[in-house]
This record gives structure tokens, C-alpha cells and sequence, in this order.
């Protein structure tokens, strides 16, 4: 088998880990949601049965030194979510090692590495976006997450596969240069975190929404949009029973928050090291080049909700809406600043 059929193959397969993956995701944040509500209605129902965590006092016959403590192994179907998780797990990992042999082998198959155009960049970025969850996922439980992530990246992939897909060549004179791996590898990582990130503040701001509950509609203009908006978003929140397993919105807001700011780092490098690379290529730091221009766009978005949650005390809703245009704003740079914007990027897009 070739390099070529060996990188198709293991990509597709990864695709196809990463979709049973994403649908044990759901399933494991559906269980975990029917869990706590029937826990919640046991509570209202009969104040003897507790949810987990919670103490009762020890029977009063005496059997028992102390009061009972219930674990969530103490929760009906707890099995099922361990399945789920179990499954998700193993078919996300498996996927991430086929993945990883898919980027090598087209990497051998191109000679060089494999982020020079749309495809590539794509198969790349999606990689270490699951990457990225999994490494927060062995620090601490994110699990409400792995449905959204590798969601993602099996449309990435599929897109990547059958629309993007290019024969591997060499080089173009322009990036044959080391900064091709300085420059792309962070620009991809960075990606890759801001993936993440995005998607935990939609689920913050689906929470919020659920947790504020249905506004009334006054005003005019943008602000009466704004409430009919918030209140679909609510309707739609309040009907979705796995928003029971997801944690409150002031933990997705840190967790995103904290991606955030590191993805942002990251790019500030991304910006600079392009320019450098520019001086050495076109022999100018700066020449209004459209994915220049984008760029900065999104620097500027980012910083700008750094700022406005750190220092003007943007917490909730505003912060995180600027960081989703920032994150609107990064895929228009992707997508449509490549495919449709003539500049001296353009061989990014092929």
C-alpha cells in the first residue's frame, strides 16, 4: 500500500471512529442528564431519597456506625453512562492514532509537512483539536464536550476528504522556507484550541439561556431581536435534557476563558512570525494582503474579549459573543478569504 492509500484509508477510518465516538458522547451526556433528573424528582418525591453526594442519617435500629453516604454508583443506569464513556473513550483514542498515521503518511507521500493548502490545514487542525480535548480530558472531566469536538472533526475530516482533497505535490517557491513550520504549525494548534474553546461558550451560552429562562420582549430594533433570539435559544435549551448534564455557565465561561487566552498567545506569535516570514519572502513586515488583513482581524477580536472580560468586567453573555465572532471571523479566513480573496496567500486555498 502506498503512502497515499495508506493516509486515505487511515483518515477515513478516523472519521468513522471519531462519528461512534461523538454519538457515545451524546449518549453518556443523556444518561448522565436522566440521572440527575430522576434524582432531582426523587428528592421532591420522597424526601428519604437523596441524589449522590448527599448524607442521611443512619437507620434507627442501629445498624450502621454512621450516617450513609450515596455514591453515583448508587444511581440507576449508571452502568449504561460507563459504557458510553468507555466506548467514547476507547473509539476517540483509536481514532486519534489513526489519525496521527494518516497526517505522517501524507507527509511521506508529499515530502514535506502536511499543512501547505486547505486540505491539509484542515486534516491538521481537526487532529489537534481532538488532541487538545483529550489532553484537558486526562486533567480533569470534560466529557460534556466530547460530543461537540469530535462532532467537528468528523465533519472537518468528511469535508476535508470529499471537497478539499488535492494530490499531494511539492512545494510552491514561496513556502519553501523553515517559517513554513514555525509559522503553519502554531497557526494550527492555535485553530485547534479556539475549536475547543467555541465550543464550550456555545454550550455557556446555551446554559445561560436555559438558566435565565424566557425574557419579555420590549424595546425596538436590536434589542427586540436580541430577546427573541435569547428566548429560541431558551425554548430550545430548556427542551434539551442532556443540558442537565452540563455544567453551569460561569464553569464553561472559565474553561473557555482560559483556551481562549491561550489560543491567543499562540496567534499573537502566529501574527508575528507571518510578518517575519513575509519580510523574508516579499521583502515587507506588512502589504495589506487579505489573509494579512484577516489576521489581524482576529487578533483584534480576541484581544478585545480578553480585555473586556479582564479589565471592564464583561463576564456572561457580552465577553463570550465577541469571542464567537472572533471564532466567525477565524473560519471567514479559513474559508472564504482563501477560496474567493486574490492576494499573495492564495496557493493556501488549492
Amino acid at each position: 500500500m502506498t503512502p497515499q492509500s495508506l493516509s486515505l484509508v487511515t483518515l477515513w477510518a478516523a472519521t468513522s471512529l471519531y462519528a461512534i465516538a461523538m454519538v457515545a458522547w451524546a449518549i453518556r451526556l443523556s444518561r448522565i442528564a436522566d440521572e440527575r433528573v430522576q434524582a432531582r424528582e426523587a428528592v421532591v418525591a420522597e424526601p428519604a431519597t437523596v441524589a449522590a453526594g448527599m448524607t442521611i442519617p443512619a437507620p434507627a435500629s442501629g445498624m450502621g456506625a454512621g450516617p450513609v453516604v450515596l455514591t453515583e454508583d448508587d444511581l440507576p443506569r449508571r452502568s449504561a453512562a460507563d459504557r458510553a464513556l468507555g466506548t467514547a473513550r476507547t473509539a476517540m483514542i483509536i481514532g486519534l492514532l489513526l489519525h496521527a498515521v494518516g497526517l505522517v503518511t501524507r507527509g511521506i507521500d508529499s515530502g514535506h509537512v502536511p499543512w501547505s493548502n486547505m486540505y491539509e490545514y484542515t486534516i491538521t487542525g481537526s487532529f489537534v483539536a481532538v488532541a487538545v480535548f483529550a489532553i484537558v480530558q486526562a486533567r480533569r472531566d470534560v466529557s460534556y464536550l466530547g460530543a461537540g469536538v469530535t462532532g467537528f472533526a468528523t465533519i472537518a475530516l468528511g469535508i476535508a476528504l470529499t471537497t478539499l482533497y488535492s494530490v499531494s505535490t511539492g512545494l510552491q517557491p514561496a513556502l519553501q522556507s523553515f517559517w513554513l513550520v514555525i509559522h503553519v504549525s502554531i497557526a494550527i494548534i492555535s485553530t485547534g484550541i479556539f475549536i475547543v474553546a467555541f465550543i464550550a461558550t456555545v454550550l455557556q451560552l446555551w446554559q445561560h439561556a436555559r438558566d435565565e429562562g424566557q425574557r419579555e420582549v420590549t424595546g425596538g430594533g436590536i434589542t427586540r431581536l436580541r430577546h427573541r433570539v435569547h428566548n429560541a435559544v431558551a425554548g430550545w435549551a430548556e427542551g434539551a435534557k442532556w443540558m442537565a448534564a452540563v455544567p453551569k455557565a460561569m464553569k464553561l465561561e472559565a474553561l473557555a476563558f482560559r483556551l481562549n487566552a491561550v489560543g491567543f498567545v499562540l496567534w499573537t506569535f502566529t501574527v508575528m512570525a507571518g510578518a517575519v516570514w513575509a519580510e523574508h519572502a516579499w521583502g515587507r513586515y506588512w502589504g495589506w494582503d487579505p489573509k494579512e488583513v484577516w489576521s489581524f482581524v482576529i487578533w483584534v477580536l480576541y484581544a478585545a474579549y480578553l480585555h473586556a472580560r479582564t479589565t471592564q468586567g464583561w463576564r456572561g453573555p457580552r465577553s463570550a459573543w465577541v469571542s464567537v465572532w472572533a471564532f466567525v471571523a477565524l473560519i471567514m479566513n479559513f474559508t472564504v478569504v482563501n477560496l474567493f480573496f486574490q492576494g499573495l496567500h492564495t496557493y493556501a486555498g488549492s
